[in-house]
């Protein structure tokens, strides 16, 4: 073999046994975020009306109400947000192409001394930052990675962003209410669905993060049932109250 086969060969099992977890979570995490604040939510709401001492129906209905409210709330926020940081970016591309077209040597050199602040040589620099400069649409691209941190092929779509949002809420938004829609008419197998439902949802975040599976949904477990026994002591004690 080779040396240059034993350098291929060497660079594929490094490869193979060199990989990171994804540090961005790419869908999963916003996915099962958004299933963990539709179901900590919904699944509190519920419990403090339980707690007054109400009729089932009157907890359906604030069930279903808080899934639609959290939801389009969801949807909507997650919309306005990630199309304001669309358009920001856009005008920042904008910006960038209007300095390439204007000034396109001045934007070679600061590409050239972006490269050397980094430790390439400055002639290496220099030549690299002419030859990325020949087309109009990579040296925009390159900018934009360099000096935006982003990338224009790859800009998120406040659309699915919203969509994702809004079935994530109202799949974990549901799961509280299910029993009561399909016939039971007290709190606790719905709190049991609901606690289930956020440790598997912990469980699932631990794919993107450094922790055990166990740990992860035991966490969101003990957080979501310390905010439902929360709601449902204000909800015992609001409904005396008022009674």
């Amino acid at each position: 073999m080779s040396v240059i086969d034993t350098a291929a060969a060497l660079h594929v099992a490094h490869r193979d046994n060199h990989t990171h977890r994804d540090v961005n979570g790419g869908w999963l995490r916003p996915a099962v975020f958004g299933a963990m604040d539709g179901l900590v939510s919904n699944l509190a709401l519920i419990t403090g009306v339980a707690g007054g001492n109400v009729a089932s129906g009157t907890i359906v209905i604030t069930g279903l109400a808080g899934l639609a409210a959290g939801a389009f709330s969801m949807a909507a926020g997650e919309y306005t947000s990630v199309a304001s940081q669309r358009e920001l970016v856009l005008a920042e591309l904008d910006v960038e192409r209007r300095e390439l077209r204007k000034n396109p040597k001045d934007e070679q050199l600061e590409l050239a001394a972006l490269y050397e602040s980094r430790g390439v040589e400055p002639k290496l620099a220099r030549e690299v930052a002419r030859q990325l400069s020949t087309d109009p649409e990579q040296a925009l691209e390159i900018h934009a990675r360099e000096e935006l941190g982003v990338d224009p092929a790859d800009l998120p779509s406040p659309a699915i962003a919203a969509v994702s949002s809004f079935g994530s809420f109202a799949l974990g938004a549901l799961l509280p209410v299910l029993p009561y829609l399909l016939g039971v008419t007290v709190l606790w197998p719905a709190v049991l669905l609901a606690l289930a439902g956020l440790f598997a949802c912990g469980a699932v975040v631990a794919r993107v993060t450094a922790r055990t599976w166990w740990y992860s949904g035991l966490r969101q477990l003990i957080l979501g049932g310390t905010a439902a026994a929360i709601t449902y002591g204000l909800g015992t004690l609001f409904g005396t109250a008022v009674g």
